[in-house]
């Protein structure tokens, strides 16, 4: 874990650049893999099943005794944990909802917005080191409050051929149509294309390794579009000398257990702070399970000491963290001057695992700075917005020789007589 204490300006952004990888070779072999999915349809699904899952299928589709075997599986803790979180997840996002209002721009010209949930929606979960089973809660309950009829689930399946039981029980609790054994490039190019049994989708919504993360690009150029361009998960804290050291170096933690090349930031301007976080991450490390994988994250994480609080976050704005979390004596005011970040957690008992499971944020958001011009999801990633307009045969005539004149000045006469002929007709 880096130190960077009272860093020059002209040495900011270098602080906070995220580590680039020459993926050209990774989009061509991603590329040929999406190739033979698209020609070969499910041929080429339980060849690739076979390849990269190691599993050998009859179907992929789950059916419904997978389903309650699954139910059975699970305690009742998780179970009503999942419930729990589920209703507060569905309470956020149905808060999101806008009613139709209409607008008369000018006398006899009213127009008006309506809201329609996208039909088809594809939902990827990845397996990896951990079966994100809080990931369907955040895709498929707002998919099914927008109205998206099919709500198509796509996640790889054990050796066994089975889905992650808490993955399953998720996606009945949050109104999942169907669910397919699917995992990876495989899963992607099913949904974007679509075969004999997987449903070629309108929009694909979920995280993933870069194998996935390429996919999803390569196949938003022409297929179908996506939720957003994503990179490993990161956090940002924002903490002074009023937080607690240990509750700081559990959420640096927290953030850097996800994957090996996730990234935790501390930025702060207490020198002897950042000392007690970076002991304390030292000594929180050795008691968790993922410690080996928790390690390589922190060797590019980073602790950031700055003179002031104008200097401290205008850096964080730069970063444009996915997650920030503000642990300090005057947290609302440092909330206020936030303008790039995903989700911000504000206070000492707001941990970010409250929004990665159950407070009822939306836990998939923009990565890899793209929070200064990303939302995360939301209601209004599963909806498509209608406008709707209807112009009196007065209102025509107060607002017509305005749309005339523009027309004839951009030389496209016939939209100029599309109205000329409405105002010159004789009752």
């Amino acid at each position: 874990m880096e130190s960077y204490i009272y860093p020059q300006r002209k040495d900011w952004s270098n602080i906070v650049k995220r580590a680039s990888f020459d993926n050209s070779s990774l989009r061509d072999a991603v590329s040929d893999v999406l190739s033979k999915i698209k020609n070969d349809g499910d041929k080429a699904l339980f060849e690739l099943e076979e390849q990269f899952d190691k599993v050998s299928l009859t179907s992929f589709k789950v059916n419904e005794e997978e389903f309650k075997e699954a139910e059975n599986l699970l305690s009742n803790d998780l179970k009503n944990a999942i419930d729990r979180a589920s209703i507060n997840i569905e309470k956020f996002h149905a808060s999101q909802k806008h009613e139709i209002n209409k607008v008369e721009t000018s006398y006899g010209v009213i127009c008006w917005q309506k809201s329609v949930g996208i039909d088809v929606v594809g939902l990827y979960i990845p397996g990896g080191t951990a079966p994100l089973f809080s990931t369907v809660l955040m895709l498929a309950v707002p998919a099914k409050i927008a109205g998206c009829r099919k709500r198509v689930l796509c996640t790889p399946p054990n050796r066994n051929g089975k889905v992650h039981p808490a993955i399953l029980y998720a996606a009945m609790k949050a109104g999942v149509t169907e669910v397919y054994k699917l995992g990876g490039i495989q899963a992607i190019g099913a949904m974007a294309y679509g075969t004999e049994s997987v449903p070629k989708v309108y929009k694909i919504f979920g995280p993933g390794n870069q194998y996935v993360t390429m996919a999803k690009q390569l196949v938003s150029l022409k297929e179908v579009a996506i939720d957003m361009p994503a990179g490993p998960s990161e956090v940002a804290i924002i903490a002074d000398e009023s937080a607690d050291a240990a509750f700081v170096a559990s959420d640096f933690l927290s953030q850097a257990e996800h994957g090996s090349d996730s990234q935790a930031l501390l930025f702060t301007t207490d020198k002897e702070f950042a000392e007690k976080v970076k002991i304390e991450v030292e000594t929180q490390l050795e008691k968790l399970p993922r410690k080996e994988l928790t390690s390589k994250s922190l060797e590019h994480s980073k602790i950031i000491v700055l003179t002031n609080n104008d200097d401290l976050m205008e850096l964080v704005n730069e970063y444009a963290p996915e997650h920030l979390i503000i642990q300090a004596k005057n947290y609302n005011n440092l909330a206020e001057r936030v303008v790039n970040a995903g989700s911000v957690f504000l206070g000492p008992y707001t941990p970010e695992s409250a929004g990665d499971y159950a407070s009822g944020t939306n836990h998939t958001l923009p990565t890899n700075g793209y929070a200064k011009a990303y939302s995360g999801v939301n209601l209004d990633s599963f909806i498509r917005k209608i406008t709707f307009q209807e112009i009196s045969k007065q209102g025509l005539e107060k607002l017509g020789p305005v749309i005339e004149i523009m027309a004839e000045n951009e030389s496209l006469i016939a939209h100029k007589r599309a109205v000329s002929i409405r105002l010159n007709k004789k009752d």
